[in-house]
This record gives C-alpha cells, sequence and structure tokens, in this order.
C-alpha cells in the first residue's frame, strides 16, 4: 500500500502536467466531474456513489494556484477523514446536501472557466484522458499490484465453477472475490454453453451451467480498471471447440506482441483484422471490437480503423479478441522492456503460441 506522502507527490505531479494544459487552452479554472479523472487527479480516490455513473457527487476546481474539492455534506466526512483529501493538497468546500448550489461559479470568481464534457467554456475531456492513459511509476506500482488481486479473483471463481449452478451464481462468486480483495466489479459477464457462441456480452442469467462457462471481469480498484477473461468446460474439449480456442489465441498473441511504441491504435486493428483472416474467421473482426487502451476507464479508446492515438511506453491495453464461442483477455502493460501481461494466473493452463519466433503463453481453457 502506497503512503500518503507517496500519494500527494502523485498528486502535485498530475497537478503540474495539468496546469500546462489549461494555459495552452486559456482555461483560468477547470471543473472536473468524471468519476475516471477525479480517480486520475487524486490518486485514486473514490468519489462515486453509484459505480454505474460516468459523473460524481464530487467535483473538481482547478486554478493556477488551488485545487479545490467541491462536494455536499454527506460526502465531506468520509472524504475527509477516509480519504484524506486535504492531506493530499485538496481544500475540501463542502455544503448541506439541501442548499447546494453553484459553488464551482463562486470559487471561481469570473475566471475562464473550462470543463472535462459538454457545456460552458473548454472541453478539456480529450486532453485529460491523453494525461491519463500513461501512467506514473506510483500508479504502475498500483496496477500491478492490484492485477494480481483481480488475477486471483478470476481464479478462484472461475475454479469454482460447477454442473447445474445457474450464470447469476458464478457471477455472484466472482463478485464477491472481487469485494473481498478491495476491488468492485464494474462489469462482470457470465455465459454458459450455447450462450458463449450467441452473445459477445453476456449478461448472466439463471440458465444452468451445463458444460461450458465463461467468465469475464473489469475489477476496479483505486481508480484503475483491470479486465480479463477465463473459460471453462466439464469433460474434453471438442475438438472444433480446441481449434478455435487456439486460432483466437494467436491473434491475441498477434495483438499483445504487436503493442509497440511508435504504432497507433489502428495499426492494431489492423493487426487483429489480418490475423482473423489469417486464421480462417476473417468475419470475427465484424462480430465484437478488439480492446484498445485501458487505465482509469476499463477501455480508454478502442482499436478502430480510424483510430490514429498514439501507443507509448507505461500504457496499460486490455485486448479482448473473440471467435464465435471462445475469448482470450488480458490486461498487459507496455514498458520499456517490451510488454508485460498483468493478470497472468499461475497454475492456470496455458497455450504455447509461438509469433515470428517469439514465445507467449496464452490462456487456454480450463479442463475440469
Amino acid at each position: 500500500m502506497q503512503t500518503l506522502d507517496e500519494r500527494t507527490a502523485e498528486v502535485s505531479a498530475k497537478l503540474a502536467q495539468l496546469r500546462p494544459r489549461m494555459a495552452a487552452h486559456a482555461i483560468e479554472a477547470l471543473e472536473i466531474r468524471q468519476t475516471a479523472n477525479l480517480a486520475w487527479l487524486t490518486a485514486g480516490v473514490a468519489t462515486y456513489i453509484n459505480i454505474a455513473s460516468e459523473t460524481s457527487p464530487v467535483r473538481a476546481l482547478i486554478t493556477p494556484e488551488r485545487a479545490y474539492l467541491l462536494t455536499d455534506s454527506i460526502e465531506a466526512p468520509r472524504l475527509a477523514h477516509e480519504a484524506q483529501v486535504e492531506a493530499l493538497g485538496f481544500a475540501l468546500v463542502a455544503e448541506t446536501w439541501h442548499t447546494r448550489g453553484d459553488l464551482v461559479q463562486r470559487l471561481a470568481g469570473g475566471l475562464r472557466l473550462g470543463q472535462d464534457g459538454e457545456g460552458g467554456g473548454a472541453n478539456l475531456a480529450a486532453e485529460l484522458q491523453q494525461l491519463r492513459s500513461t501512467l506514473l511509476p506510483s500508479e504502475i506500482a498500483r496496477l500491478r499490484a492490484n492485477s494480481r488481486l483481480a488475477a486471483e479473483a478470476m481464479h478462484e471463481a472461475i475454479r469454482a465453477v460447477q454442473i447445474g449452478q445457474s450464470e447469476h451464481d458464478a457471477a455472484a462468486r466472482l463478485a464477491a472475490e472481487t469485494y473481498e480483495r478491495g476491488g468492485v466489479p464494474v462489469v462482470v459477464l457470465v455465459a454458459s454453453d450455447e450462450r458463449i457462441a450467441n452473445y459477445r456480452h453476456p449478461l448472466p442469467t439463471d440458465k444452468p451451467i451445463e458444460r461450458y462457462a465463461m467468465l469475464v471481469l473489469c475489477f476496479r480498484k483505486d481508480g484503475l480498471v483491470i479486465s480479463l477473461t477465463r473459460l471453462v468446460h466439464f469433460g474434453s474439449l471438442p475438438s472444433d471447440l480446441q481449434r478455435k480456442a487456439e486460432a483466437c489465441a494467436r491473434v491475441d498473441a498477434r495483438l499483445i506482441l504487436g503493442t509497440q511504441a511508435g504504432r497507433t491504435l489502428s495499426d492494431l486493428f489492423a493487426i487483429a483484422r489480418d490475423a482473423y483472416a489469417d486464421e480462417g474467421y476473417p468475419e470475427a473482426i465484424d462480430e465484437h471490437h478488439q480492446g484498445g487502451s485501458a487505465g482509469y476507464a476499463a477501455r480508454e479508446v478502442i482499436a478502430r480503423p480510424d483510430a490514429q492515438t498514439p501507443i507509448t511506453v507505461n500504457q496499460m491495453f486490455a485486448w479482448n479478441p473473440s471467435i464465435r464461442g471462445v475469448k482470450s483477455e488480458d490486461s498487459i502493460l507496455l514498458t520499456e522492456d517490451g510488454v508485460e501481461i498483468l493478470t497472468a494466473m499461475e497454475g492456470f493452463p496455458t497455450l504455447s503460441i509461438s509469433i515470428d519466433g517469439q514465445p507467449i503463453a496464452r490462456p487456454a481453457i480450463l479442463e475440469v
């Protein structure tokens, strides 16, 4: 766990990154409302209540001299006592919940105002997304630690799947394993048997699991969102399913090894498209997105044909190639030394893949 001093230094570094962007847009005060941006700015403070909301009951107001967190009498005690936001360098300003007005306008005092979304003044949403997509050393330390927790949660949940239990039961176990490790399951998908092939985003149902199940998790902790998928099959894999799993693993391997500084996300889309065609499944590129950069959102920017977003070191990615009935997904980090798989699981079966002579292990389907 990081110390308060380390988190305070991270907040200071981010304010130092942000204020020149404000000046470049002639912004004298920046209002931040998006949950992901607030988590980035505060070094991972949980400002949300509704985990499904993209905006927070807390707002930040950044000026050249001050950094405020604005909230109401409901949220202020937790932010002050548990999150210690004042020690992080923020002035905490609260109103009673039933008289809450426009603190932003009063504190901005006629300054040229911008925000991280639509509204009056300049919109710095793109700049904030760019800033939060390249991680500082302290963020990378949190990411590695939390990715291990996410992998543990998935490992426990996938090995607990049983024939006859419902998809809802499997989802409940995955969510429980996440909460037990201090994370929040912002996405939990479960499909069994034919539903794996039929739906790319399978919300869990009361259907009993017969022979085959897929579990998908987006694990949020300290603001960072870690994504991974695993599959389990009861009995030996049918040959067609094995063939698809190996093909999907090769597509995934090409995406992971192709994640290199200097390329763009459109380049990675092309890698996926060509890989599917080489494997004999050209239609798969149109049936689901392939993932993209990650960080304070499950996907910061999705790889599309027109996505000219550059890839740089110290960025996180989550590729999720799928062919009807199979999927492969881990969270990865691009470092100066290459790609690091963050959510690899010790003891989980893998497929040994070689791309242009470079070996890489990808998750296999667990056979029980």
